[in-house]
């Protein structure tokens, strides 16, 4: 076994000034990262930076991050990431969960008020190579760097409210490059996109399978890796080899011309015959599987083809999976069970929290003595083959454009605001449109009665992170109930909602043949409401980044124009957005001719 600097250093000392980071227009060599790593890593060591000890990053995307990711870990310590944008409250809370010793940010970012120490990187630490850039040995360390220590923390959803931190430390990284390089095979030459946020383990496996293979990283701003016409141009414009990426962007990304004999791996949720079918062609496909609880996934299928049902492959090396029934005993082949997973990138629990620890990291009584296993909560089943499928979740925990979300959270997060009594929260829609829709019954009196459901969206926005917020908030007279007594989840769509307060000015709708009428009947229609006005934002309206790349190729379809990302996630109403897209086909918003049409969306 060995660490994530080990490993890096090894690719440093071969790679030489072959570049290891791009982001936009500035490319960082191996050796030149290897130096301002090394000297923030003695900055942090002089800081009482050491093994076990937590630093909280908060970087957004950039040379920089990378650069803080490698320092933390070369002076022996764990990252918790910190993504710039999340709410305050969130990154307020896992702050405090956390207790880092340190939080360490770029000055153009703003935490909420917390007691932690902090260091601010400047210029001073993007300098060239210099006293202090030699790399970090154990004898500079607080103490010896060992596979066994804190890698990261990182914060899952949590079925009672909470967020809870996964601790896993550098034991699985040594299996886990083997399995990338087995598997996917990146190395120099090839470019490697990272797509995940920094709060999300998927954005260590990008990070690794660039910096730990020889690969170049390629990074790009938030807004340019957003699924559809977004993400495509950055996959050409920096001719990316080798990307992971989630079904629902695969579905709305157009796959010509990009990743052309390269390779892509779908993973975070389940991938479909007809996506592999389009994303294999003219490329190497393979599909993943992991929880956060183990270091970034389990196991992995391919090359996959299409034919037949797709699923989720072996283990890596070094890593088990069992398929076990309520008692423990492994179940036949072909039958389903739960899937318990174990090996090297095993988690050490969760941060702060031995009774969820216990509970979830068990005893694995077809391993060595002592060893334990994860009880992932996931159905699935082997086969003969030994090709594993997964079959659905045993309890509320869902999959939602790639997140992992409990419903129980949101639920949780609904029922502190005063006017709610009761939350149920379902996911409705397929693939490329999953919406997470919350049911509240009310607790009466005229606040309660006449809350509005747009203020409920913003609440939860003030603490859940963007993916957990629901699209829509339906008040209910009461939640609906089975024979006994449990929320009737089933019969939320059918139940009759509270009638929303009189507006004392109703907006009237706009010419249906029209620009600005079109355009509001499309996003009614994509976001699944009533009815969608001029005034109306999209996003309040329950629209995501998703859903958003949906409305831009209804938009091409129905009027012959491009309309960026871009223009869709500024327009501060519909009306606004039409205006855009009747200018640019060359009628106004009621449909009059003004011009020419077919010019792009400005």
């Amino acid at each position: 076994m060995s660490t994530v600097p080990r490993l890096f250093e090894s690719v440093v000392a071969r790679s030489g000034d072959a570049p290891a980071v791009v982001f936009e227009h500035t490319t960082v060599g191996y050796a030149e990262l290897n130096a301002r790593a090394n000297r923030l890593a003695r900055r942090l060591i002089a800081r009482g930076v050491g093994p076990d000890v937590l630093v909280a990053v908060a970087v957004p995307r950039s040379v920089e991050l990378v650069t803080a990711v490698l320092a933390v870990l070369k002076a022996g310590g764990a990252y918790l990431p910190l993504d710039p944008a999340y709410p305050e409250e969130r990154l307020g809370h896992m702050v405090r969960d956390a207790r880092p010793l340190l939080v360490l940010r770029t000055g153009d970012v703003r935490l909420p008020p917390h007691e932690v120490a902090e260091l601010v990187l400047g210029e001073a630490d993007s300098a060239g190579p210099g006293p202090g850039a030699d790399d970090v040995g154990d004898a500079e360390r607080l103490a010896p760097l060992r596979p066994e220590h804190l890698m990261y923390v990182i914060y899952t959803s949590g079925s009672s409210g909470t967020p809870k931190g996964v601790a896993v430390p550098h034991a699985g990284v040594a299996d886990m490059v083997a399995t990338q390089a087995a598997t996917v095979g990146a190395g120099p030459g090839d470019r490697v996109l990272q797509w995940a946020s920094i709060s999300f383990d998927a954005a260590f496996w990008d990070l690794t399978l660039g910096l730990l293979s020889g690969a170049t990283l390629v990074l790009a701003r938030a807004e340019d890796l957003l699924p559809g016409d977004p993400l495509k141009a950055t996959l050409l414009r920096h001719a990316v080899t080798h990307a992971v990426l989630p079904p629902v962007a695969l579905s709305v990304t157009d796959s010509d011309e990009v990743l052309v004999g390269g390779t892509v791996m779908s993973t975070g949720d389940a991938c479909t015959e007809a996506l592999v079918r389009q994303w294999s062609r003219g490329r190497r496909m393979f599909n993943g599987y992991g929880p956060t609880e183990v270091t970034v996934g389990a196991t992995v299928a391919g090359p996959v083809t299409g034919d037949g049902e797709v699923g989720i492959g072996t283990p890596w090396i070094g890593n088990r999976v069992h398929v076990l029934d309520e008692r423990l005993r492994r179940v036949p082949d072909g039958e389903e069970g739960e899937l318990y997973l174990a090996g090297s990138g095993l988690a050490r629990g969760y941060l702060g929290r031995p009774g969820a620890t216990a509970g979830r990291f068990v005893p694995d009584p077809y391993g060595p003595p002592g060893s334990l296993m994860y009880r992932s909560g996931d159905r699935g089943l082997r086969r003969a083959d030994g090709e594993l499928f997964f079959r659905g979740r045993a309890d509320g925990q869902v999959k939602v454009r790639g997140f992992r979300i409990e419903l129980g959270e949101i639920e949780a997060c609904l029922t502190t605001h005063p006017a709610v009594d009761l939350a149920a929260v379902v996911v409705a829609g397929g693939l490329g449109d999953a919406r997470i829709v919350a049911y509240v019954s009310l607790t009466g009196g005229d606040d309660g009665a006449t809350v509005d459901p747009g203020e409920l969206r913003r609440y939860v926005a003030g603490t859940l992170p963007e993916h957990m917020v629901p699209s829509s908030v339906v008040p209910l007279d009461r939640l609906p109930t089975n024979v006994n007594g449990k929320i009737d989840r089933a019969a939320l769509a059918g139940a009759r909602p509270v009638s929303p307060p009189v507006s004392p000015a109703p907006e009237a709708p706009p010419a249906a043949n029209g620009v600005e009428g079109t355009l509001c009947a499309l996003v009614a229609e994509i976001l699944d409401v009533p009815a969608a006005r001029p005034s109306d934002n999209f996003f309040d309206l329950g629209g995501h980044s998703v859903l958003a790349a949906h409305l831009a190729r209804r938009i091409r379809k129905e009027f012959d124009i491009t309309v960026p990302m871009r223009t869709i996630l500024e327009a501060e109403t519909l009306g606004e957005l039409a205006d855009r897209v009747g200018a640019s086909a060359g009628t106004g918003a009621d449909g009059e001719r003004a011009g020419s049409a077919g010019a792009p969306v400005p």
